[in-house]
């Protein structure tokens, strides 16, 4: 049988920046892990959602950093207002996952469609749009004036942007 899923990638999803794309993908696995939790028992999905949910939030705040260090490394003219929807995400997954913690949030079903709802909007929209200007620095050759160094980082094997 095959695995539910909730959110599947497309290539249209794809910025045109492979470690932002490759991070796209985490979060959206990420997203279908918290699902398939959900379809799991009762009382074992409350206890696994929390792990899942704190895994998500560390790679959430991982990946955000890594856009949010590119769009200043390029001066994304755009860069206050996607950085200022990165917090706004951050608040509202605390305030649901306290929500959950406290009885009030009574499935986490409606985390999970809160989180793929809002990753494939932000991708869609802000995200396509900064893809869209560094490929357009690149066109223009401005992007190679530019020295940009992807590490990974040996603690955790992610890459990171330094």
């Amino acid at each position: 049988m095959a695995e539910r899923v909730v959110v599947q990638w497309q290539n249209s999803y794809s910025v045109g920046i492979r470690l932002v794309d490759e991070q796209h993908k985490e979060l959206i696995r990420l997203t279908n892990r918290l699902f398939a939790n959900c379809l799991a028992d009762r009382e074992q999905s409350r206890k696994v959602f929390v792990e899942i949910i704190r895994e998500a939030v560390d790679y959430v705040g991982y990946h955000f950093s890594t856009e949010e260090k590119l769009m200043e490394r390029v001066n994304y003219p755009e860069y206050a207002e996607h950085k200022a929807q990165h917090v706004d995400f951050v608040r509202e997954v605390y305030t649901r996952v306290e929500e959950f913690s406290a009885g009030k949030l009574r499935t986490p079903l409606t985390f999970v469609y809160f989180l793929r709802d809002w990753v494939l909007h932000h991708i869609a929209v802000c995200d396509k749009k900064m893809g869209q200007y560094l490929l357009d620095l690149s066109r223009s050759g401005e992007l190679q004036k530019l020295t940009l160094r992807v590490k990974r980082d040996e603690h955790t094997d992610r890459m990171q942007l330094r």
